[in-house]
């Protein structure tokens, strides 16, 4: 596999082979170009990138050191507040909406001067598997245009895989960042619960939410996950990278590695995927690590305990949307009380109410012990069920996705199958794990396949190294570039 995009970009910026403005340029007249197919892009933000430029480049003609990130094209996920920019959720509810801070990750890449070409598409609120739910319409797959991107961070992996952005940063609920990159053919990262700093997303269940990068290549995974994974006061919740950077623990042979493999996780995958991964499989044997097959009979709890957790989450976040304070107002009202009432009926849209309505009856009386309560328990049950695997191997992998990119339209007329692509990734969310999805291979109609890697907790450098030596391993084979946007 050729190195990864951004340091290349970086290398070919140092050497003055091309301007951060011009680079720039490149990619907002790609993303013109592109975008009305895609519809990756909700906002473009051609004059923040084009400032972050001017930086970039005088900083070079003084002949200054360019740190990693430095002039590198990236986009960010809707709900990730930018100080000044629109920062909506993709839904009419938060119209119009500008945050007065920045998320700390934001901040952060801010200050390495890295170039935000615009904010990308995603299901309302983070809730959906296909970017259908947003209030400007889903994003498509830069494979086949007539299927989904995935969701909920649709937007942003269509803009990578479409080569609209070198890299971006979504979220990761239940399996947000992982779900799309599968659906594209690129690399999704979530790492540890607490690992990136969740200051500034606009949360959707707050017990599962993280912050991850979206990139074509393991080694720029790495590479943005040691930017953003520092201590942050602001997150209660925040732990930081344990360890050295990433980076540097790439390329580290695994003969002797145990890598396991849950019967459970292929339960109900594609035949398609399933050989996919048993193929994955004989390659990391080629490379000196160990098939360990174990049960992990607590998976089949997943789904419904993460939709009864995340729904109830959701329904106390979303209270804070009132047409009082910011966002979207209904035009005519009676009273405090109809205001409220009608803001929120044509506010939110259907799924987003819809999750709402059950996590509020989840918590209500008569129906907390029942569901919520038990819930919380078999919760725990998976968390020491992952405990116990990870006493017998280093590695876990598995399907990112039973199936691969649906046509646009089919999880709006059938939503359980929205859900049902959840249900090889929400256990990592569940569970507060790293996981990563990386490309390996293509079903009949040159679809995208991706496969999942799940570490334990705070050992991103241990599952981004395994992914790395298959994507070197397996190379062209489980990687096709899309017809849109910049090529190098």
């Amino acid at each position: 596999m050729a190195e990864g995009m951004i340091s290349s970009l970086g290398r070919m910026l140092e050497n003055k082979e091309i301007s951060c403005t011009e680079l720039t340029e490149k990619y907002l007249s790609a993303i013109e170009s592109a975008n009305a197919d895609l519809n990756a892009y909700v906002k473009v933000t051609p004059d923040e990138a084009l400032d972050a430029a001017k930086t970039v480049d005088e900083k070079l003609a003084k002949g200054e050191k360019l740190s990693a990130l430095e002039g590198i094209p990236m986009t960010l996920k809707d709900n990730i507040s930018t100080k000044g920019i629109e920062t909506t959720c993709c839904s009419k509810i938060l119209e119009g909406y500008k945050p007065i801070y920045n998320a700390t990750v934001w901040e952060t890449l801010k200050n390495k001067n890295a170039v935000l070409l615009g904010k990308t598409n995603m299901d309302e609120f983070a809730m959906g598997s296909s970017c259908e739910t947003s209030c400007f319409g889903g994003a498509a797959n830069p494979h086949d245009i007539s299927r989904v991107a995935g969701g909920s961070s649709g937007g942003v992996a269509s803009a990578v895989g479409g080569n609209i952005a070198v890299y971006g940063l979504g979220s990761d609920t239940g399996g947000s960042i992982r779900q799309p990159a599968s659906f594209c053919g690129i690399v999704g990262l979530k790492p540890t619960y607490g690992a990136v700093s969740r200051f500034g997303l606009i949360a959707y269940a707050s017990s599962f939410d993280q912050i991850g990068p979206v990139t074509t290549t393991v080694e720029d995974a790495a590479v943005v996950y040691d930017a953003i994974s520092d201590y942050d006061k602001m997150d209660s919740t925040s732990q930081g990278r344990r360890g050295e950077p990433t980076v540097s623990t790439l390329k580290n042979d695994i003969k002797g590695m145990k890598i396991g493999i849950a019967d459970e996780y292929l339960d109900g995958v594609s035949d398609e995927v399933r050989g996919v991964i048993e193929k994955a499989c004989e390659v990391y044997k080629s490379l000196g690590a160990e098939i360990v097959r174990f049960k992990l009979p607590s998976l089949k709890y997943a789904l419904p305990v993460y939709y009864i957790l995340a729904c109830a989450e959701a329904s106390s976040n979303l209270g804070r949307y009132d047409g009082i304070r910011y966002g979207y107002r209904t035009a005519n009202y009676k009273d405090i009380n109809e205001m409220v009432c009608k803001t929120r009926s044509e506010g939110f849209g259907a799924e987003v109410k819809r999750r709402i309505l059950l996590g509020t009856y989840v918590l209500s009386a008569g129906y907390y012990d029942a569901y919520y309560k038990k819930a919380q328990n078999l919760r725990g049950s998976i968390v020491k069920a992952f405990k116990t695997a990870f006493e017998s191997c280093d590695v876990i992998l598995a399907p990112t996705v039973p199936m691969t990119a649906f046509k646009k339209g089919s999880a709006i007329s059938d939503p359980i199958q929205t859900y049902l692509t959840d249900i090889c990734t929400v256990p990592v969310n569940i569970a507060g794990l790293p996981g990563i999805s990386i490309p390996c291979g293509f079903d009949a109609d040159n679809m995208p396949i991706g496969m999942q890697l799940i570490g334990n907790t705070f050992c991103e450098s241990t599952i981004l190294n395994a992914a790395w030596q298959y994507e070197n391993a397996a190379g062209a084979d489980v990687f096709r570039s899309s017809q849109y946007g910049v090529h190098f």
